[in-house]
């Protein structure tokens, strides 16, 4: 209980007066039963994740040093790009839970309101393009979501865009994330008409998890002596 306190889940969504459902509580338990149920060996989480992955890692190791080696060591996937935050709060994580549709860039938006989004973005009263987390967030976000779309370092990119007033590099952005999204969006769309290839990547899936989970409970069921 006092570990699940202090997960990141828990402490970012239930405030200053820890309030929240059992649910946001036990979301890390969830996600670790997610990860072991399927003897998942890799996880693409994002850096706010590490902890949650920690605690299947470690739920991994208890179980096989009590009941024989089983569950594998689950490791991390995190991208060079470990966390992008919001585009109307730089202090917080961009994320599609947000109230706010302008805060966040979805994969099916069209390059228009990619643009109108980072058009809007909020920055500072500096109008230099710099990279600095600590005290310019805003546009060391803009930076870092820049980076992200073209494999430029972040120093490679101040250095590109220097003389450019915040303004116009929103536009730069932009263009940058359209380049980079909108094949994606393309192939989204394209799928989201194809019905029937839907359904049936569905079936399958849920089928090979259904064979997969099945075996782990029954086997751990086993191995600690269920059945």
């Amino acid at each position: 209980m006092a570990r699940l306190k202090h997960l990141p889940q828990w402490k970012v969504k239930s405030g200053p007066k820890e309030e929240g459902g059992v649910g946001l509580f036990t979301y890390p338990i969830l996600q670790a039963a997610d990860i072991l149920l399927y003897k998942a060996t890799h996880v693409p989480i994002g850096v706010d994740q590490v902890q949650h992955l920690q605690l299947a890692q470690d739920l991994a190791t208890t179980f096989n040093y009590h009941y024989g080696q089983y569950f594998p060591q689950p490791t991390a996937i995190l991208g060079e790009t470990k966390k992008v935050q919001s585009l109307r709060k730089p202090d917080s994580k961009m994320s599609k839970s947000e109230a706010d549709p302008r805060s966040r860039i979805d994969l099916t938006d069209s390059p228009e309101v990619i643009r109108e989004k980072l058009k809007k973005a909020v920055t500072d009263s500096t109008s230099a393009v710099t990279y600095d987390p600590d005290t310019r967030p805003g546009v060391s976000n803009l930076v870092r979501i820049h980076s992200a779309c073209t494999g430029l370092s972040c120093e490679e990119i101040c250095r590109q865009n220097e003389g450019i007033e915040t303004a116009k590099y929103k536009f730069v952005v932009a263009d940058a994330v359209v380049a980079k999204l909108d094949p994606i969006r393309t192939e989204i769309l394209r799928l989201q008409n194809d019905r029937s290839f839907l359904d049936s990547v569905l079936r399958q899936g849920a089928r090979k998890a259904r064979d997969i989970a099945e075996k782990t409970y029954s086997d751990v069921k086993k191995l600690v002596g269920f059945s």
